[in-house]
């Protein structure tokens, strides 16, 4: 597993990308090389900064950051994972189609309608929680111990159908539409379920793609909507049934880690930590503008009823048992995952009723 990449490649990237700063080449004892395929428009990106202030800050300068944002030392999931694997990239950030390949039972982050809101979804993902542990060993695992999970945080808010041809309000309104998705069965099961015909396309090409009718929908975040401008391509619908949490996967070369002093390893963990909260915050903020701005250029935003909810809950209800069959993994992180939602809401009551008494 994970063998074949060597790190010349990567090695070569990051000389030409540019040498390790001054700081850290001349005082550090330990240096992380952090990626996200992004921008710096990105959550990601705010997630990383958060990261190596506080993990600077916090070792008194033993441990420095360099961050690579885009595709500077590795360019797509499979790719950057044997980065992490082989040692040529520390941390790297993935969704869980980009780490499906190699992980495939991280697509339980994209089952539909399991975490009701953010609360629910922050709380089931909290570091900790019977989900995330067993998240992370699994990842162990299947690495061969190569590569450790840090945390799930968050990308982009919460996945929503949009399309370019009519308001979605129900799944019977979904019938016949070309709904974009990414390579991965799971997202593709979801669409067929709802009646719509999934059709895999890059995501560099998704915009010509909406503009000469080769797909009408996709699954996606109001942010990564307007940061792509798709409404120019014709994106006009927004149905905002948050059918999936858009998780994001930090992972970490597991050997890089453990070679680290206890003290540090804890400022790594608890840097992790910062991290998460900076992700989850950042898409809350990101979207207020976005949803102004994709009204304003006349785009169509619908809220489904509870019932109309529950409409397209139901639906999808086939695709967990097609994820516990057919996904190695899939039934006992399933059952984890359920297990922590019910926990996070039952514990969010408690404290919710405690609060309106």
């Amino acid at each position: 597993m994970l063998k074949g990449l060597t790190t010349a490649a990567l090695a070569a990237t990051m000389i030409a990308a540019g040498a390790m700063s001054a700081f850290a080449a001349g005082h550090a004892e330990f240096n992380l090389r952090a990626t996200a395929n992004s921008n710096e428009n990105d959550e990601d990106y705010d997630g990383l900064v958060v990261f190596k202030n506080y993990v600077e800050q916090a070792s008194n300068g033993k441990i420095a950051v360099e961050l690579f944002i885009g595709t500077q030392l590795c360019s797509n999931g499979a790719e950057c994972l044997q980065g992490v694997a082989d040692g040529g990239v520390d941390i790297y950030i993935s969704t869980s189609g980009g780490s499906s390949g190699i992980f495939p039972f991280v697509q339980v982050l994209d089952l539909p309608y399991l975490m009701a809101d953010d609360r629910v979804a922050e709380h089931a993902l909290a570091n900790g929680s019977p989900f995330v542990r067993k998240m992370q060993e699994m990842v162990r695992e299947t690495s061969g111990d190569a590569i450790r999970l840090m945390t799930i945080g968050n990308t982009g808010g919460w996945r929503n159908f949009a399309n370019t041809q009519r308001r979605v309000a129900m799944p019977s309104d979904m019938e016949g539409l070309k709904i974009r998705t990414v390579v991965a069965d799971l997202p593709q099961e979801l669409v067929k379920a709802l009646g719509a015909s999934p059709t895999p396309i890059p995501w560099p090409e998704l915009f010509t793609s909406f503009q000469t009718g080769v797909v009408e929908g996709s699954k996606n975040g109001i942010t990564d909507i307007m940061g792509m401008k798709f409404p120019d391509a014709g994106l006009q619908y927004v149905t905002l049934d948050g059918h999936a949490y858009m998780g994001a996967l930090w992972f970490m070369n597991n050997e890089q880690f453990l070679s680290m002093p206890e003290d540090l390893r804890r400022v790594v963990v608890d840097g992790f930590y910062q991290l998460q909260q900076a992700t989850f915050a950042s898409p809350k903020r990101k979207s207020i503008q976005a949803y102004q701005d994709f009204a304003a250029g006349g785009g169509d935003i619908y809220v489904p009823t509870p019932a109309e909810k529950a409409a397209f809950a139901e639906a999808a209800a086939p695709v967990y048992d097609w994820f516990k069959s057919n996904v190695d993994g899939g039934e006992a992180i399933f059952d984890a995952l359920t297990t922590a939602v019910a926990e996070a809401e039952s514990e969010l009551n408690d404290i919710r009723a405690g609060e309106l008494n």
